[in-house]
């Protein structure tokens, strides 16, 4: 990693444990203002890599690190796994559409997620798919057989259909039948 890039994610992170970011345009802005020279594809890599997530922070959602979840400053409901709740607000945050190729889910989503949902997905509690393949938009969910897919289909629809609606849910990534 070069210093720039080091540097940044270091700003990154600073602005993240001292200000309510609630977007990426807005860390974009306060980069810039801090004399980075950003993108809105950077701060989207950066934020990825740094596997920053929204939580609620004060009446609204904004972005934090990995162990502001773990230090148990985040609700009870995004308790339940930090895993789970990372799975949760990426999907609140981008929406995904799904079809079906074989033995093969293919999941479609903004320019620049694919690859912080197939990660949140490997590392959840979602454990029938074989594995991921992330490209810029777009992720495979491999399956070994059809009655693993449509398990798995059922859960994660309904895990990003209440992320997309910010309901709390069930802790769907752990009842298998």
């Amino acid at each position: 990693m070069s210093p720039a890039v080091a540097a940044r994610r270091r700003s990154i992170l600073d602005l993240v444990a001292t200000r309510a970011i609630a977007s990426q345009e807005e860390l974009a802005g306060l980069l810039r203002d801090r004399g980075f020279p950003v993108t809105q594809a950077t701060v989207s890599r950066d934020v990825a890599e740094l596997g920053l997530v929204k939580a609620p922070r004060g009446d609204h959602h904004a972005y934090v690190t990995p162990g502001f979840l773990a230090s148990g400053a985040a609700p009870a409901a995004d308790r339940r796994t930090p895993d789970e709740a990372r799975l949760r607000r990426i999907l609140g945050d981008y929406p995904v559409t799904i079809a079906r190729s074989g033995l093969t889910l293919v999941l479609v989503t903004r320019p620049g997620a694919a690859s912080a949902i197939a990660q949140a997905i490997d590392e959840s509690r979602l454990e029938e798919q074989v594995g991921t393949l992330a490209g810029d938009n777009t992720l495979l969910v491999l399956f070994a057989d059809a009655p693993a897919l449509e398990r798995w289909r059922a859960r994660f629809t309904t895990l990003a259909t209440q992320a997309a609606a910010g309901l709390p849910g069930a802790d769907l990534t752990s009842a298998y039948p």
